[in-house]
């Protein structure tokens, strides 16, 4: 206990781990639980049945497992579930889920979370993503790993981004993005294959061009979605030092709700 500020609240039920740092006047709920090493700074609300992994960093003022900004919520105990090694920056609003969908909020490991994001009930955000000052991600929205969401970016409920796409400044998104692409504006456009995220993160050159071929055939060919599928399925089976990333753009293809930025 000797890590509790002495104003901070912490509900007798809630689950600390003897690690667990909590700053002045913040507020914890009975339905938390919160793994080792995790920092919880001044002013911070946990609430909800949130469950809170190893090592995660929250700023000030951030308000984490309220309740979701939708009137079908009536008060079922959904979640929200937030992984290890994460840093979460000032003024953060995550909501837990609704029973119209998965019933959870989730976030993964290592991702850096800047001041005033939103994300909103049923999101399902992946690992290593990067959003800078006020991204806002509406309801039942799917991000994978190793995106980027530069400021001002904010996305439509039930839109899908691909791993590794980065979205630029002040970007509006109602349709899905799939892997790879980096793509700005308002409304949003595709401008080619994030390279340099992927040259980071050690892509081959060889899994680079495979790509950046892939791009071409969807968004370069004039080909129709459905043709476009076909060529990739063709250009994986040509290209085997690239045909996992490949076929990973081909997938995500088949499993786009709201049409892709195109």
């Amino acid at each position: 206990m000797s890590k509790i500020h002495s104003t901070a609240v912490v509900d007798p039920k809630a689950q600390l781990d003897s690690s667990v740092e909590v700053g002045p006047y913040s507020i914890i709920g009975p339905d938390v639980s919160i793994g080792s090493g995790t920092v919880i700074g001044p002013h911070v609300v946990i609430e909800g049945h949130t469950s809170i992994g190893s090592d995660n960093k929250f700023f000030q003022f951030s308000s984490i497992g309220a309740a979701p900004q939708d009137k079908k919520w009536a008060g079922e105990p959904t979640r929200l579930t937030i992984g290890d090694r994460n840093t979460i920056r000032e003024f953060c609003t995550f909501n837990t889920g609704t029973v119209q969908d998965k019933g959870v909020t989730s976030l993964g490991n290592d991702n850096w979370i800047s001041a005033y994001v939103h994300l909103a009930h049923d999101c399902q955000v992946g690992s290593n993503t990067i959003f800078s000052n006020n991204a806002q991600i509406a309801g039942h929205v799917q991000i994978g790993d190793w995106v980027i969401m530069s400021g001002f970016a904010n996305v439509h409920q039930f839109c899908k981004i691909g791993d590794h796409a980065f979205v630029g400044m002040s970007t509006s998104l109602t349709q899905d993005v799939p892997p790879y692409v980096l793509l700005n504006g308002n409304p949003a456009q595709a401008h080619g294959v994030n390279i340099e995220g992927l040259k980071r993160r050690g892509f081959t050159r060889e899994q680079i061009n495979g790509i950046r071929t892939a791009y071409k055939l969807i968004y370069r060919s004039g080909l129709t979605l459905e043709e476009a599928k076909a060529a990739l399925l063709a250009e994986e089976q040509a290209t085997p030092a690239a045909a996992v990333q490949i076929a990973h753009m081909r997938s995500f293809l088949d499993t786009a709700t709201r049409g892709i930025v195109r």
